[in-house]
């Protein structure tokens, strides 16, 4: 079946519009009946949906879950080939309690190991002596002296002034 494709520019959206809207506007319905092509892709389109609306899923196999347990118990027994495929087996259809020990080890071995790395790449110090003061910090330490020290510095002024006689 050879899918009609209307020619008109924009019509595709309008003409979906149409079909969940039950008022479209006049322009659009006028064109609709107008235009040939606008006009079959519609009755098609209203068809499929039909189709669609007519169309009813098939009910489930009510035996599917027993059949299905019946196999995953017929694989549990069969013998497996070696030991790799036991270790395998045992964690795939085994019960999950072994499984929880190993998985919480695991993972705080994963946080430390990682933590220990962030730490290190970052540049922070767990254990060690301090850094060494920078040079610039010894100047702007010096500065900031001198601006606390300037009530000081005023008395040795006045104390100056006043020897000189004035």
């Amino acid at each position: 079946m050879k899918p009609t494709t209307t020619s008109c520019p924009g019509m595709e959206a309008k003409l979906a519009e149409m079909l969940l809207d039950a008022a479209p506007d006049a322009k659009t319905r006028a064109h609709v009946e107008s235009c040939a092509g606008c006009c079959a892709e519609l009755a098609e389109l209203r068809a499929t949906m039909d189709l669609m609306n007519a169309w009813e899923a098939p009910e489930p196999n009510p035996y599917f879950l027993s059949r299905f347990d019946a196999q995953m118990r017929e694989e549990r027994r069969k013998a497996p080939e070696g030991w790799l495929a036991r270790l395998r087996l045992s964690f795939a259809y085994g019960p999950a309690t072994h499984a929880r020990p190993l998985a919480a080890m695991a993972l705080t071995v994963m946080l430390l190991v990682g933590g220990g790395t962030y730490l290190s790449l970052n540049g922070n110090q767990v254990d060690g002596p301090p850094p060494p003061p920078r040079p610039e910090a010894a100047v702007v330490q010096d500065l900031q002296n001198l601006d606390s020290n300037a009530q000081l510095l005023d008395q040795l002024e006045t104390l100056s002034t006043n020897d000189n006689g004035e």
